[in-house]
């Protein structure tokens, strides 16, 4: 079923008869503007004159506004001279008969509507537009740049303000509608995408989009294996290890990988845990049978490095230490410097889980004994691939572990013992060599901080904090009158795709806003319009 939703200018008689059953439920029922009727369809007076602009979604109309440059405009019957409230112009249209289900009123549809309504005005060179504005309405229409002129009009139960917009110079026009230039010559929105703040899988580029349509091929010819390389050499350059396997799966098969590793190793283990990927290394290690203690902490908190000594201090027979660096349940993230000094010093291996850093902090992985990281998170590829860095050599065990997870397998085969898809090879492989990971990181943390600003000022609370905080995780705890399922769907039907679905958030309340992905402060400025309480103008009839 085509769930998608197309914006376009009406042509065909199915979308003219909804058009008609629409303005009828919105200008009869819902605002009493005209007489009702038992066909329950009301066909403008100007239909034959206008353009309609809408959205539809799988042949069902959401939604409408119409054009009209034909004067008398409805303006002209209501306002004597009507020329006499407006500014020079040389050609001027009305915009007329917004409308949307009511069922369906979010960001999304309306920046739709005006993003096509925008197009269709600069194509048509219109430099002033006319609209008579529902007078409960006028806050979002001036968002917009129009301007009120004249006296109210309309009845008592049905007043308008008449407004017009200069479209020359309104840029706030242009601005708010969005995306306006990648709007195609048809005007279709169907590739249209809401803004995704989610920690994977995550917005990615073009040149990653174009790498992965590209036609797959073998994984044993001579040119795949020498780009494969090149991948992995750029692994290693962005986190400092000497080495890395490449493994076909998610974060979870990389640390399955690393738990079967650590089985073959013997002796004892610590495995530190303050969140919900804490507590999964914890399954990974039962999993396998591994033997660890345990330091666990109150999902949030930091590690006191003075807890960590004295436990190995304690348990000298302990071997490794495994821990989670970008917590990205909480967004804390863990010192893995203080971690590699205390392992150095304590002669003691480190395994990292690093799904969640790599590519969003700067990251050293040259004295870690293994590492975990995937591709579709901070590197904005596409999920599939996962890593396992590391710095001392590994042999091939045929006997203990699955071949699979076995490291020494992937390291005698030159890191291609089964098949690899070439498509995210070449789509990660984009992505690298893209990636400025100087500016990058600048730019994270700049964003990060204005998004947590923003997020304070409203009086929310952020799960992590100050120097412990992950600039790509921000999760919020959200009061007991709001709820993270109702308030993520409601953000989702506007156009932002936050974090709520996962168990261990719907538990606590939680909502996250993950920055991995390509994004701006201007596709996230409309998110914090929608939270800070700020009246939304779509919630009613417009």
């Amino acid at each position: 079923m085509n769930t998608k939703l197309e914006f376009k200018i009406a042509s065909e008689d199915w979308e003219f008869e909804q058009i008609n059953e629409l303005n009828y439920r919105t200008f009869v029922e819902e605002i009493p503007q005209h007489k009702e009727n038992m066909d329950r369809s009301l066909v403008d007076k100007f239909n034959s004159e206008n353009s309609y602009i809408i959205c539809t979604r799988a042949k069902k109309l959401l939604g409408m506004i119409a054009v009209r440059d034909k004067r008398p405009f409805s303006l002209d019957q209501k306002l004597q001279d009507l020329n006499s409230y407006l500014p020079e112009h040389k050609s001027a249209c009305e915009f007329r008969l917004l409308s949307i289900e009511q069922d369906f009123r979010n960001l999304r549809i309306i920046q739709g509507l005006l993003l096509v309504l925008a197009k269709f005005a600069d194509i048509r060179e219109y430099d002033i537009a006319l609209i008579s504005a529902n007078v409960k309405r006028l806050r979002f229409y001036k968002q917009f740049g129009f301007k009120p002129f004249g006296p109210e009009v309309g009845t008592q139960e049905a007043r308008y303000q008449p407004m017009y917009l200069t479209l020359q110079s309104s840029w706030d026009f242009r601005r708010k509608s969005k995306l306006l230039s990648r709007l195609p010559g048809n005007f279709s929105l169907k590739n249209n995408e809401p803004v995704n703040l989610l920690p994977g899988p995550v917005s990615v580029g073009a040149e990653v989009k174009r790498a992965l349509c590209e036609p797959p091929v073998s994984h044993r010819s001579e040119e795949f294996v020498e780009d494969f390389q090149f991948v992995k050499e750029q692994l290693c350059k962005l986190t400092g290890s000497n080495n890395v396997e490449i493994l076909m799966g998610s974060g979870s098969l990389a640390n399955d990988a690393v738990a079967a590793q650590l089985s073959l190793e013997g002796g004892k283990g610590l495995i530190l845990s303050n969140g919900e990927f804490g507590e999964r290394l914890i399954d990974h290690a039962n999993r396998v049978g591994l033997d660890f203690e345990l330091i666990k902490l109150p999902w949030g908190e930091c590690f006191d490095p003075k807890q960590i000594e004295n436990t190995l201090a304690q348990s000298p027979d302990i071997k490794w230490i495994w821990a989670v660096h970008s917590e990205t349940s909480t967004g804390v993230l863990n010192n893995l410097k203080l971690l590699t000094e205390i392992c150095i010093n304590k002669e003691t291996s480190l395994c990292v889980d690093c799904v969640s850093s790599i590519g969003t902090v700067p990251i050293d992985l040259s004295d870690i004994y293994l590492a975990s990281g995937v591709s579709g998170k901070g590197l904005a590829s596409y999920p599939g691939l996962s890593f396992v860095f590391y710095n001392h050599e590994i042999s091939p065990n045929s006997g203990s572990i699955p071949r699979y997870l076995d490291l020494g397998f992937y390291a005698e085969s030159e890191g291609i013992p089964f098949t690899v898809s070439s498509n995210l090879i070449y789509a990660l492989g984009a992505s690298l060599r893209v990636f400025d990971k100087d500016k990058r990181f600048l730019e994270l943390e700049e964003i990060s901080a204005w998004v947590r600003e923003q997020i304070l000022d409203m009086g929310f609370r952020v799960i992590a904090s100050g120097d412990n905080a992950a600039p790509a995780l921000i999760t919020i705890s959200l009061p007991h009158c709001l709820s993270s399922k109702e308030l993520g769907q409601k953000m989702q039907d506007e156009g932002f795709l936050l974090h709520w679905r996962s168990r261990y958030l719907i538990e606590r309340n939680w909502i996250q806003i993950a920055l991995m992905g390509e994004c701006s402060q201007d596709q996230i400025r409309p998110l914090f319009q929608l939270l800070s309480g700020i009246e939304n103008p779509l919630s009613r009839a417009l």
